[in-house]
């Protein structure tokens, strides 16, 4: 049970975090003032999209990263090294192939300096806790992938943790294989069997978030921070099919789709336009694809982003990226929980492929910073060539080396299909001509 009357388990405050490039220097932050707690008998989920620092924060509450800045504390000592009482769950299975079932669970005691006995007691209840029962003595390759997750659970509970991290413990399994382990999880929880205080956990799944979770934290990108905290009072069993269910995942992704103020586009540097807007990697088909299927009944130019992701499956990280590339060309815009086409987007639906082409330059060049800023220095050069090195390092004065390149390979593929320039791989070169 919460209780609220007792310090926070974990407290994490004022939590920045940078990495050094190449150079030396400090790159772009990862995470930046996050401040967040967690009570004992709660489930609080970390919810955003991959890039957004999710798994990094989690490193730094086990202590397997420190902060630039800010701390951590966990039952009121600071986590400056890897944290007592606290157990992890990754989304891959992280399983040692060459020992069975029970030793993978006993390592864990084992490396902390538990008895044998105690170590063997410890893992035998964890794996019959977990569902794994007659199978100790199996190796890695002849289980599920369920059942090996399993086994990363039995791993983390062995250890008797007063925190459970858990890093998007079910994306790797099938859709029915995770929705078994997500209720058998809950059940064990619900009933008191899991012998932890609190769990944390990453999801970039919204349903998964809305039915695990009692609070739900939503993570914004570039740099990861805390933009909205969801509390969930739905009781449990939660049916996903109930209109309060329904009316939470659409509230969540109406938080996550709303954008902040745009910046004007004032200079960067002295040679360099504000080139601030990073790109996720789409492709040209994905944007078309989009474009027919909202267009197309029964939405009609209007799609529901929950409904959508159902009947595309497709979960954030997918859906999100074309979204908001519809958005950046003014081909559709965010309405709550909705994505509209705009007019242009409408007749983009029925153009042919030249007509796309010319719409999508045009839409580049008008909307895309970093696009009219490479067709304007291929217009000031007499080769009409430019090498791609320049445009990522003025892209790293805005973000980090990741989004750079990620934008850079995005305004490839779509400046490529707009026909505003070409790019030869092998020598890393924008230019007027195809390469030879």
């Amino acid at each position: 049970m919460l209780d609220l009357t007792s310090p926070p388990l974990l407290d994490v405050l004022h939590v920045s975090q940078s990495f050094s490039k190449g150079s030396g220097e400090m790159g772009a932050p990862i995470l930046k003032d996050v401040s967040l707690t967690l009570r004992s008998g709660e489930i609080v989920c970390l919810l955003g999209r991959s890039g957004c620092g999710k798994s990094t924060l989690l490193r730094l509450i086990s202590g397997l990263t420190r902060p630039t800045e800010g701390s951590v504390t966990l039952d009121g000592r600071t986590v400056d090294g890897p944290a007592e009482g606290v157990a992890m769950v990754f989304q891959s299975f992280a399983l040692f192939p060459w020992l069975t079932v029970l030793d993978n669970v006993e390592i864990g005691p084992r490396a902390i300096g538990v008895g044998e006995i105690e170590t063997r007691k410890r893992a035998l209840k964890a794996i019959d806790t977990i569902g794994l029962d007659g199978f100790e003595s199996a190796y890695p390759k002849e289980l599920s992938g369920g059942m090996r997750q399993r086994v990363g659970f039995a791993r983390a509970l062995v250890v008797q943790p007063k925190v459970l991290l858990m890093d998007e413990p079910f994306s790797a399994l099938d859709v029915l294989t995770a929705e078994t382990l997500r209720t058998d999880l809950l059940d064990l929880w619900h009933d008191g069997r899991l012998n932890i205080k609190s769990i944390l956990m990453v999801t970039h799944n919204i349903e998964e978030a809305v039915l695990m979770c009692d609070r739900i934290l939503v993570l914004a990108s570039h740099p990861g921070r805390i933009s909205a905290e969801i509390a969930n009072p739905l009781p449990h069993p939660r049916d996903r099919l109930d209109p309060d269910f329904r009316n939470l995942v659409e509230k969540i992704y109406a938080l996550m789709t709303q954008r902040p103020e745009p910046k004007p586009l004032q200079t960067g540097t002295a040679s360099s336009p504000y080139l601030g807007v990073a790109l996720p990697r789409v492709s040209t088909n994905s944007i078309a694809g989009m474009i027919e299927e909202i267009a197309a009944p029964p939405y009609h130019g209007v799609a529901d982003l929950p409904h959508l992701a159902d009947s595309l499956q497709l979960e954030i990280d997918d859906l999100f990226p074309l979204g908001e590339t519809l958005q950046l060309l003014k081909l559709a815009e965010f309405a709550d929980a909705d994505i509209k086409l705009t007019p242009l987007g409408r007749r983009f639906a029925d153009m042919d492929v030249d007509q796309r082409k010319k719409v999508m330059g045009e839409q580049l060049l008008a909307n895309i910073p970093i696009a009219a800023h490479i067709k304007r220095v291929l217009d000031e050069r007499p080769s009409h060539r430019a090498p791609a090195t320049r445009f990522r390092e003025e892209l790293e004065d805005f973000m980090s080396e990741d989004y750079a390149e990620r934008t850079l390979r995005s305004i490839i593929n779509l400046g490529r299909y707009g026909e505003l320039f070409a790019y030869d791989e092998d020598a890393q070169t924008f230019s007027y001509e195809n390469p030879t």
